[in-house]
């Protein structure tokens, strides 16, 4: 008996951060994408905000974007969080924004992911790994981001993380070099204690930029994450290089082909988890858990230099 509603043998979505990512080139994707049946998730930028943006990606500040949003989000897509902007907000800021999404979107996000460019990102940085293995990621970025990032910690002026807690039920953290994401984090998606504020989080596969993604999305691994019978949620930025002057690139274009005609549960992100959830119960991860988890993160992040 399939594992996978409707008798399907595997499972695949996107969750696709914002970064660069402007109508002109997501709209081809994502035209792509509802023309192969593949329901994915888009995360956006609530609001432009006041500082120096991350990069030239738009927001729903920008009305014709946000239109284009509201259409794939009556089309079946999922939108989700990734910060209030692409740059640093307060916690007064980030809770408007939340409040902007509900306004924009009908309800609160239910799947978010942090975004570098954020110091007010939740247990970011070397807050995402513990003991020994914090002194390992500190080696990994030059130390960088230890302290940095406080959206978690209590009476600063960024923290937001009662508010996560309350309003957004995933969040996304490790990311790994195996097409299936699910046999990477068996666990997924699930509570970590040492890790209260947020709810769930869940994993990816390596996919930030085309060249990646269409090494994760070969033939042979999509063979092999259907014979698994297992499930791939790919990290991808759609607006780093998928379209160009207009057109999908042909390789990504083509393996999508491939993999839609295959018997896939092709679902959004949070339709995805809920249904992991529903079938397994809470996790909460153990600290064994958790840590042949960060090792094999940071492995990955060591042979990739990816978030």
């Amino acid at each position: 008996m399939s594992a996978w509603p409707g008798g399907k043998d595997f499972a695949f979505t996107v969750f696709d951060d914002a970064d660069s990512q402007t109508l002109a080139n997501g709209r081809p994707v994502y035209e792509l994408l509802a023309e192969l049946g593949l329901r994915t998730t888009k995360s956006v930028w609530p609001v432009r905000g006041p500082g120096v943006p991350s990069d030239g990606g738009e927001t729903c500040d920008e009305p014709h974007y946000l239109r284009w949003v509201r259409e794939l989000q009556q089309t079946g897509f999922e939108i989700g969080f990734h910060m209030a902007t692409s740059h640093t907000s307060s916690r007064e800021q980030t809770i408007a924004a939340l409040d902007r999404f509900a306004e924009h979107f009908g309800a609160f996000p239910t799947s978010m992911a942090n975004h570098y460019n954020c110091d007010e990102n939740i247990f970011f940085g070397a807050d995402r790994v513990s003991g020994p293995r914090r002194a390992v990621y500190g080696m990994l970025t030059g130390f960088r981001n230890h302290g940095r990032f406080r959206g978690h910690v209590p009476d600063q002026p960024l923290f937001w993380g009662d508010v996560c807690r309350e309003r957004i039920k995933y969040v996304r953290n490790f990311v790994f070099g195996d097409i299936d994401t699910l046999a990477a984090c068996p666990f997924m998606p699930y509570h970590d204690p040492d890790r209260p504020l947020v709810n769930y989080w869940f994993a990816s596969s390596e996919g930030a930029v085309v060249e990646t993604f269409n090494e994760r999305l070969d033939e042979a691994s999509q063979d092999r994450l259907e014979a698994r019978g297992g499930a791939c949620i790919m990290y991808a930025h759609f607006g780093l290089g998928f379209c160009r002057n207009g057109a999908v690139e042909p390789r990504f274009a083509r393996r999508l082909r491939r993999l839609a005609r295959k018997n896939g549960w092709f679902v959004p992100v949070a339709t995805l988890l809920d249904h992991l959830l529903a079938r397994r119960g809470r996790t909460e991860i153990t600290a064994a858990e958790r840590a042949r988890l960060e090792w094999r993160w940071l492995a990955h992040k060591l042979q990739h230099r990816s978030a």
